[in-house]
């Protein structure tokens, strides 16, 4: 399959569920199944590509008139799980997520509109027919939010530095779906008795609310994805941002407050070098 593009786009991280075949129906599973024995698969930065080549034409493509029908694969254990891309899906919901991040004016001048409110009409059509759709990925930009990093912890760390164009840095981890339930559950507990209800406990809520949606033999991808291209080598070496956020939430279990405030301030310290990448871009 060609590239749209050999430019690496930067921005996005991914958080990934792997179901097991056993987790779609027919004839799904059997599409897969066929799909998971190829040879050569696209790379998420392909998807990436084409995203953005479809809003280069005028007027640009928001969502794709069709559903991919690729997806991610890999073997856990020996069994084969599948993250489906589901492109149109989350194009769809990046829309709906966007009109609340840009002022309408800058919005209009980007997207028109009139190609935005058609976006609309197809999407609530389609979710008439689709009521129990859901994402396989959830995506962010020039970040990784800190309620990601609950679900995995510091030894499910994996990091590659690379070592050419052909292989490039990996910082990444992988968690069984079971353990991500319960580090949620704990954190919940944890953040409710030390706070008041705010950003940090809902985005947790709601992300925990997305895992129940899946198979308990699923596997759970915190994937730093092309930010790894926009951060330097030793950044991403010494990066333990769920360690950082372990020991926050151990901490406020334990009632220690000043503690959590030290983990949580190397997490901003971490991250400010990206917000201002995010800002001068």
């Amino acid at each position: 399959m060609p590239k749209v593009s050999s430019v690496i786009v930067p921005y996005a991280t991914y958080l990934r569920v792997y179901e097991p075949l056993a987790a779609f129906p027919e004839p799904e599973r059997g599409h897969w199944a066929r799909y998971a024995r190829r040879p050569e698969r696209p790379s998420y930065q392909d998807e990436l590509r084409r995203a953005l080549a479809d809003l280069a034409p005028t007027p640009p493509v928001l969502v794709p008139v069709h559903e991919s029908q690729d997806a991610f694969v890999l073997d856990v254990d020996g069994v084969v799980c599948v993250c489906p891309w589901r492109t149109r899906l989350r194009g769809w919901q990046a829309l709906e997520e966007l009109s609340e991040e840009l002022p309408p004016p800058v919005l209009d001048a980007v997207l028109p509109p009139v190609l935005r409110h058609q976006a609309a009409q197809d999407y609530e059509r389609w979710l008439a027919e689709n009521p129990d759709a859901r994402p396989w990925i959830r995506t962010a930009t020039w970040q990784v939010p800190i309620n990601w990093f609950v679900l995995v912890a510091d030894e499910e760390r994996e990091y590659d530095k690379g070592d050419s164009e052909d292989s490039p840095p990996v910082l990444r981890y992988r968690t069984p779906m079971v353990q991500a339930r319960r580090r949620v559950a704990r954190g919940l507990r944890a953040l409710k008795e030390a706070m008041d209800e705010g950003p940090l406990i809902d985005g947790l809520v709601d992300v925990g609310r997305w895992l129940e949606e899946f198979h308990p033999r699923s596997l759970v991808e915190l994937d730093y994805g092309g930010l790894v291209h926009a951060l330097p080598a030793g950044a991403l070496e010494h990066d333990h941002s769920a360690a950082d956020v372990a020991e926050g939430i151990a901490a406020l279990r334990r009632g220690d407050g000043a503690a959590a405030g030290e983990a949580y301030a190397r997490l901003v310290d971490r991250w400010r070098s990206v917000r201002d990448l995010r800002s001068a871009n």
